[in-house]
C-alpha cells in the first residue's frame, strides 16, 4: 500500500484493533507507564497506552512527565525492548531423567501464545529483523506474531535511528505501521499496510481512505523527527573506521569511564550473548538453562585457563566493534539501530556516538606505543 492510498483510523478503531487481536488468540503487547518509565507490557485497550506523557533523554539521565495533551505516542523509547518476550533472559532449553542407568529426555513445554506487538518504534521492528537471522526454534515459535509499528514524532535526545536508516520512517519489518497525527482535523493514525495479515487486520477497522492532508500532515510530522534527532552518527566506511583503530588511545579513555555493568548490553534489542549451564538434583533429573550474557562479563571471553578481555578497555572495545564493525561481517548489516538506549542508560552516560566520532576525528593520527603488560597482551590474543 503506497502513503497516497494509505487509510486513516481514530482511537476507538485502534482500541477496536487491540481488542480484536486478543480475541485471536494473541498475547498483545505494548507501551505503558512503569516504574517512572515506558516500558512493555500487556495492553487490554487504549486506555492503558501512555496519555499525554513526554519523555527527556540525555546520556545517563531518563525523566518521564505527563502532560495535558490526548497524544498516545508522544515519547520515544524507553529502557524495554520486545527482546525479553522473544528471547528471554532465562528458558530452560531441555530436560532429561535418569533412571536405572535410562535417559529419557522430556519436551519443554512452551505455551507462550503469540505476540502482537502494537506501538513499536521503526527502531525496534528493524531490530527484530536483526535477531531473526537465527535458527533458534524457541525464539521462533514466540516471534511467529504480529507488529504494529508507530513511527516516531518525538526522538529523544539520545535517538539517532536516522544515522542508522532504521527510523523514525517505518520501512520495512511491520504488519501495520501507524502515524500518530493531532491537529485540526482531529487526533487520527494514519495506517499503512506492510503484510497480508495486516491488510486482513484493517480491514475488519472502521476506517476511511487517507486525503491529501492526511498525507501532508504524516510528511509534516516524520520530517520533523528526523530534524530533531538528538544524536548523528557518521556511518560512512566506519566498520573499516574501527578496525584500523584497535589500538587507539580513545578505548583507554573510555575504559576510565565504563563501569563493564553491562547495561548496555541488557537495554540493546539486538544483543544476544547467552550462556548455557547444566543442573542435575538428587533424584535424577537434568536441566538445560540459558540465560543471557554479556560481552562486559570477564568470563565471557574465558578460554583454557583465563579471559581472553582481561580489561574494561578490550571488553568496550569489543562490544562497540562488534555492534559497528564486525557485526557487517557476521550478518551483512550493523549491529546497532540508533534507538539510543546504550546512552540514556549507562550510568556513566557514555555516547557510542561521540566514542565514534574522537576515532574518526583522529584517524590516521601517530600514537605512542602502548606499554607492555599482562593486560594489555590480553588485548593483543583478541585481536589475533
Amino acid at each position: 500500500m503506497r502513503v497516497a492510498d494509505s487509510a486513516v483510523i481514530d482511537r476507538d478503531g485502534l482500541d477496536q484493533l487491540i481488542v480484536g487481536l486478543q480475541a485471536s488468540g494473541y498475547r498483545v503487547l505494548g507501551p505503558v507507564v512503569r516504574d517512572h518509565a515506558i516500558a512493555i507490557d500487556v495492553l487490554q485497550g487504549t486506555d492503558d497506552l501512555p496519555q499525554g506523557w513526554h519523555d527527556t533523554q540525555s546520556p545517563g539521565h531518563y525523566q518521564l512527565e505527563q502532560g495535558e495533551d490526548p497524544a498516545l505516542f508522544a515519547w520515544a523509547v524507553g529502557q524495554d525492548s520486545i527482546k525479553p518476550d522473544v528471547f528471554p533472559s532465562r528458558s530452560v532449553i531441555w530436560r532429561a531423567t535418569v533412571a536405572e542407568g535410562t535417559v529419557r529426555l522430556l519436551e519443554v513445554a512452551d505455551d507462550t501464545p503469540p505476540v502482537a506487538l502494537v506501538g513499536a518504534r521503526p527502531c525496534e521492528a528493524a531490530a527484530l529483523a536483526i535477531l531473526d537471522g537465527g535458527p533458534d526454534p524457541a525464539y521462533l515459535r514466540r516471534r511467529a506474531g504480529l507488529v504494529v509499528v508507530v513511527e516516531c514524532g518525538s526522538p529523544s535526545g539520545t535517538c539517532f535511528c536516522a544515522s542508522m536508516g532504521t527510523g523514525p520512517v517505518a520501512e520495512s519489518g511491520f504488519d501495520l505501521a501507524l502515524t500518530e497525527l493531532i491537529d485540526d482535523g482531529g487526533h487520527r493514525f494514519l495506517v499503512r499496510v506492510g503484510s497480508e495479515k495486516g491488510a486482513e487486520l484493517l480491514g475488519g477497522l472502521p476506517s476511511r481512505t487517507a486525503d491529501d492532508r492526511d498525507v501532508s500532515a504524516r510528511t509534516a510530522v516524520v520530517e520533523q523527527a528526523v530534524a530533531h534527532m538528538g544524536r548523528r552518527l557518521d556511518t560512512d566506511d566506519l566498520p573499516a573506521l574501527l578496525a584500523r583503530n584497535l589500538e587507539h588511545p580513545r578505548w583507554d579513555d573510555v575504559a576510565e569511564r565504563c563501569l563493564a555493568c553491562g547495561n548496555c548490553t541488557l537495554v540493546c534489542p539486538t544483543c544476544f550473548c547467552s550462556t548455557v549451564t547444566d543442573r542435575t538434583d538428587l533424584e535424577g533429573t537434568v536441566e538445560r538453562e540459558r540465560t543471557w550474557s554479556s560481552c562486559f562479563d570477564l568470563a565471557h571471553s574465558y578460554l583454557h585457563g583465563g579471559p581472553v578481555r582481561e580489561t574494561t578497555r578490550a571488553r568496550y572495545r569489543q562490544w562497540m566493534t562488534h555492534k559497528l564493525s564486525t557485526w557487517w561481517d557476521q550478518f551483512g548489516a550493523s549491529g546497532c539501530v540508533g534507538c539510543g538506549r546504550c546512552i540514556t542508560w549507562c550510568p556513566v552516560g557514555i555516547d557510542l556516538t561521540a566514542e565514534a566520532a574522537v576515532i574518526r576525528a583522529t584517524d590516521g593520527a601517530v600514537h605512542p606505543p602502548r606499554p607492555r603488560s599482562a593486560s594489555n597482551l590480553a588485548d593483543e590474543v583478541h585481536r589475533g
